[in-house]
């Protein structure tokens, strides 16, 4: 029952991916995992790319525009990244391959490649990681 639960999840997420492909044509790579509840801007949809087996995790927002200033800029996120619940990407960020993003962190400034940020503004904590599928940490030790 498990697996069918998890099966299902999988198919649903996939095809909400595949609407926001055709539908608002964004980039988003092959193998990224989209949550139910992430939010995409909508505004500039073609501006967001997504990188394979990259997770944006629940109530995560990746912004492409800023009304204030009138800005439309594309945000790119690499692959094999993590997003954390809640955390909002603003436009014009370039999220590095291997990069975690913590949850509730506010991205102002590009993140560079294997490296863990967090906070408000988000400030690197960690270098030279390496990730697996989904942003995963790789265990150091072995």
């Amino acid at each position: 029952m498990r697996q069918i639960k998890r099966n299902l999840r999988l198919l649903l997420l996939a095809i909400r991916t595949g609407y926001l492909k055709r539908r608002y044509g964004m980039n988003i790579a092959q193998g990224a995992l989209l949550s139910s509840k992430c939010h995409l801007d909508k505004t500039n949809p073609k501006g967001i790319y997504i990188g394979e087996e990259s997770y944006i995790s629940f109530g995560a927002t990746i912004l492409t525009h800023d009304f204030v200033r009138g800005l439309h800029a594309d945000t790119f996120i690499g692959k094999r990244c993590f997003i954390g619940a809640n955390a909002t990407i603003l436009p014009g960020i370039t999220i590095g391959s291997n990069s975690i993003v913590a949850a509730g962190s506010l991205v102002t400034k590009d993140v560079p490649c294997n490296s863990i940020v967090a906070g408000n503004p988000a400030k690197p904590i960690r270098h030279n990681i390496k990730t697996k599928k989904y942003g995963k940490l790789c265990n150091e030790e072995g």
